[in-house]
């Protein structure tokens, strides 16, 4: 049973999952890790889970980073998902970079994510295998997340804003006690580029239900019963209701379990293919902790997102 304690329920971006969901996705998927793996995975559990939402605080840091983390489908017109091109260069050829990184690259940066984590595992670094894996993970689980495949990621098209919180936030801190995410041992990917295009189609697919289900039951609800007021540490924050949110989490039928747990074995598999793809080196050799270079580096990085201005990043901010 998994509870996510403490979530915010209103921030200056939109985060997938949310700081505890990023954190707890990354953990489930180390237990997934064959023998070969788990040993050097679970020796790095906290650091994975920690860093699992890194890049999220690159995002007002680091030119170019907001983009990895989404893709809205709907700006390339009908069953998109199944026509843009699987290969960053031949998207670029059709709608130029600059469209691109406006509308986000989830897809194409897994797939080079991909890459750099094999040729981690091939070159025996532990310092980039750990920071990739964990980073790895972040993206995988936005690409999980339906309101992360649409201009309309915060409802605010269609007078639902805040939306997008409510789904990957609140019914996850509210309910999660019941969720069941294990997802068994991790499995080899014969197609990367097919897979993370698959979950993206999986993801896309479920906007519509994500929208219309809240919808279907703010009709049922008067405004001061949808919303009420909850201490969050020293802070009064306003906040979907209970009542509202478990009707919700009703109607959607384990949808947001259902992703949560789809997207923990992802991150397990594309992990385990990474590895194989090396040639299944012996990570028993391999340092148990990140370097000290490493560790400095997680050091600067932090003090640079806490000093960043409070403005959102391009791209599905609040």
């Amino acid at each position: 049973m998994l509870l996510f304690l403490g979530l915010p329920f209103f921030s200056r971006q939109v985060r997938a999952w949310g700081f505890f969901g990023h954190r707890l996705l990354n953990r489930l998927a180390v237990y997934t890790l064959p023998p070969g793996m788990i040993g050097f995975y679970k020796a790095n559990i906290e650091y994975l889970t920690t860093n699992a939402t890194r890049p999220d605080s690159r995002r007002t840091v680091v030119p170019g980073e907001a983009p990895k983390h989404f893709l809205d489908v709907d700006r390339y017109g009908d069953s998109a998902e199944y026509k843009m091109p699987r290969h960053y260069a031949d998207a670029i050829a059709r709608y130029g970079e600059d469209s691109l990184l406006r509308h986000g690259i989830v897809p194409w940066n897994i797939v080079s994510m991909k890459n750099q984590l094999t040729a981690a595992f091939k070159a025996h670094d532990t310092d980039r295998i750990l920071r990739l894996s964990a980073d790895m993970g972040h993206y995988i689980a936005d690409a999980c997340v339906p309101l992360h495949t649409t201009r309309n990621y915060n409802g605010q098209l269609t007078g639902q804003r805040g939306i997008h919180g409510l789904w990957e936030s609140r019914l996850p801190e509210l309910l999660s006690t019941d969720y069941d995410l294990f997802s068994g041992q991790a499995r080899y990917i014969e197609d990367p580029t097919k897979t993370i295009w698959v979950a993206v189609a999986r993801s896309h697919a479920a906007v519509d239900s994500v929208l219309r289900f809240e919808k279907d039951v703010t009709a049922q609800f008067s405004e001061d019963r949808k919303f009420g007021y909850e201490q969050r540490g020293s802070q009064t924050v306003r906040a979907y209701s209970r009542e509202f949110s478990r009707a919700y989490h009703a109607r959607l039928n384990g949808q947001v379990e259902r992703q949560m747990r789809y997207a923990a074995a992802l991150i397990g598999n594309f992990w385990f293919t990474c590895w194989v793809d090396a040639g299944s080196p012996d990570l028993s050799q391999l340092p148990r902790t990140p370097s000290e270079k490493e560790k400095q580096q997680l050091e600067r990085e932090l003090k640079e997102a806490a000093a960043a201005p409070l403005v959102s990043a391009p791209g599905h901010e609040e």
